[in-house]
């Protein structure tokens, strides 16, 4: 990718030889293999970790399609830092995954250990027992008066019911702890799955959470919208104050955009500076309420950077699609993308004419 850098540097200052058709299909060429090979790294995902594959290979599909068109070494730049950033998340997230799963499956074994290990003692306790009932009724044969008969009969009906009673108590006391334990199990494995269909950055669903809420719509009869908002100038903020700086930006809009939604509504990130949200309405009403997120997203938030508190004005390009019926996912994903982009070009387009 340096060399493909160099070679477009070289475009935009002039410098290009006499073999520049030789360059451009060099370039076009390698350009396809670097998709390639990042759509097989989001394959490769699938199989190291299922349960969170799916983002990583859509987010880096995304980003390999923005390699297209009008190619520059900015854009490159831009791609590579995405990527970089892609795979470091998802790497973080996926040991964090799978340590929580190893964990969990060492409590269960623990559980089940000490589980068989008291059934295992009472058991002894009670062989013992009844060993000693036995051996007391064996005895039985060498009396001949009937009231020593009659007592070491009872007695030893009385130690054998106790110990048959303290058995059933004890194999339900363990049943129950059992019970108890394997809740308790269960319930940390829901939250790790909980966990990891969360973004870790901001909390909200994850891509690959947000898609499973719309396949699931798109099952059903009942009609529902996408919005995605791309917030406008993100960029600036890394290159400019830094990437914590950046992360916390990010924390801050997506806190304010879950507050400003429904309970109702799904709110994602979508990847990068980008997010979405599922609105279980139709058209006419999800543009209100879009509107009103819109308002209140979108403005004054306080960051703290190497300086201290500082003020950074934030504003947003959103564009919503209602689902049709029979239209893939990938199709109405891509209509409301494309009306987030047609806002952004127009918002720039009115600063531009503000500026004259």
């Amino acid at each position: 990718m340096i060399s493909l850098k160099k070679y477009l540097d070289a475009t935009d200052a002039g410098a290009v030889a006499d073999d520049a058709p030789e360059g451009e299909e060099l370039l076009s060429a390698a350009l396809a293999a670097y998709r390639s090979s990042l759509l097989e790294t989001g394959n490769y995902s699938l199989d190291a970790c299922p349960g969170l594959g799916k983002d990583l290979k859509t987010s880096l599909s995304k980003l390999g399609e923005k390699l297209t068109g009008e190619i520059s070494a900015k854009k490159i730049d831009a791609t590579e830092k995405g990527v970089r950033e892609q795979l470091r998340e998802w790497g973080g997230r996926a040991a964090t995954h799978y340590r929580q799963q190893a964990d969990e499956v060492k409590e269960i074994l623990l559980v089940m250990a000490r589980t068989a290990e008291s059934v295992g003692a009472r058991d002894q306790r009670c062989a013992q027992q009844i060993t000693d009932v036995t051996t007391r009724l064996k005895s039985i044969a060498n009396l001949e008066d009937l009231t020593q008969i009659r007592a070491s009969i009872e007695k030893s009906a009385g130690e054998l019911k106790t110990s048959i009673d303290r058995m059933t108590a004890e194999g339900k006391a363990a049943i129950e702890e059992l019970r108890n334990e394997v809740t308790t199990v269960q319930a940390r494995l829901e939250e790790a799955e909980h966990l990891a269909s969360c973004d870790s950055l901001t909390g909200l669903r994850s891509r690959h959470s947000v898609e499973s809420q719309i396949e699931t719509r798109m099952g059903g009869s009942q009609p529902f919208c996408v919005a995605i908002l791309d917030i406008d100038g993100f960029k600036p903020v890394n290159d400019e104050h830094g990437h914590l700086v950046g992360d916390e930006l990010l924390r801050l809009f997506a806190e304010e955009l879950k507050s400003r939604c429904r309970t109702t509504d799904i709110v994602g990130r979508w990847g990068g500076d980008e997010f979405i949200v599922l609105l279980d309405c139709g058209m006419g009403v999800a543009r209100g309420q879009i509107d009103r997120i819109k308002e209140w997203v979108c403005g004054n938030y306080t960051v703290h950077g190497a300086q201290g508190a500082m003020k950074l004005h934030v504003d947003a390009s959103i564009g919503v699609a209602e689902h049709a019926r029979g239209e893939s996912m990938k199709t109405l994903l891509a209509r409301a993308d494309a009306e987030m982009y047609r806002n952004k070009a127009a918002s720039r387009k009115d600063g531009a004419l503000a500026r004259r």
